[in-house]
């Protein structure tokens, strides 16, 4: 018995040691970037005529629209024009999450959720109170002092405030957790860019529940619900939107 027990410790040590070694050789095996993604459809960004879209076709600083996962949940995509790094973040009930930064060439390319993290504030035919300002403006931050900066998603609604480039961390206003980000692939033998999933803190239920029938009569469909398939068409927000109310 205590031989068994002998080997059965040592056995233990050598599995440890193993295992260490491995995730020295390898820390994403602890950390796995996406770790807390949410699989949906891979599906791929095209223009207006269908053309796929690529990291060289997105311009720097433009607002640009899909719709992800569902056919009426919006999203901004967006070419920061520099690279992007993994930031770690938090959802408003503590979950704990990395995003993983952009793709392309630079890191540059990174798309959100445009459904405004406090009162779902979203683009809408009609109007938008949501959008990206590539250009230096005003805000109140989280201490409620005045601030100043380039580069964020700004809704006019209730002043919340996003940093698109470190995962859309909120800087000011009432929002309590950052925009759900979405997982963006590239096909590096094409350039093809594609949505895969989620990350961070959803509010899909609670935006359908709110908004369902507004949006079934927006979209002329009842089936608002449904899974965005093979393609998803990426336009200007400003092709989109009849009005934007900047602040």
């Amino acid at each position: 018995m205590s031989n068994d027990r002998t080997m059965n410790r040592r056995g233990f040590v050598r599995l440890c040691a193993s295992a260490l070694a491995l995730i020295g050789a390898s820390p994403s095996v602890l950390a796995q970037p996406d770790a807390s993604a949410r699989r949906y459809n891979r599906t791929r960004l095209v223009d207006d005529t269908g053309l796929p879209i690529t990291a060289a076709s997105l311009a720097v600083g433009e607002n640009y629209l899909f719709h992800y996962p569902f056919l009426a949940t919006p999203c901004f995509l967006l070419n920061l024009g520099k690279p992007t790094t993994s930031t770690d973040l938090q959802t408003e009930d503590g979950q704990r999450y990395a995003w993983q930064g952009g793709i392309g060439p630079q890191r540059s390319i990174v798309a959100f959720s445009a459904i405004c993290a406090h009162k779902m504030s979203h683009p809408a035919r009609e109007v938008s109170f949501i959008n990206y300002r590539h250009e230096r403006v005003q805000f109140r931050d989280a201490r409620e002092k005045k601030s100043e900066r380039e580069q964020v998603i700004y809704c006019c609604s209730e002043k919340s405030v996003y940093d698109p480039a470190h995962g859309a961390r909120v800087l000011g206003g009432p929002a309590k957790q950052p925009l759900a980000a979405i997982l963006l692939e590239e096909d590096k033998s094409t350039g093809h860019l594609y949505a895969v999933g989620t990350y961070g803190g959803e509010m899909f239920d609670r935006f359908f529940k709110e908004f369902g029938f507004r949006l079934a009569l927006e979209h002329q469909t009842s089936r608002v619900r449904d899974l965005v398939a093979n393609d998803t068409r990426v336009v200007k927000l400003t092709d989109y939107c009849r009005n934007q109310v900047l602040c």
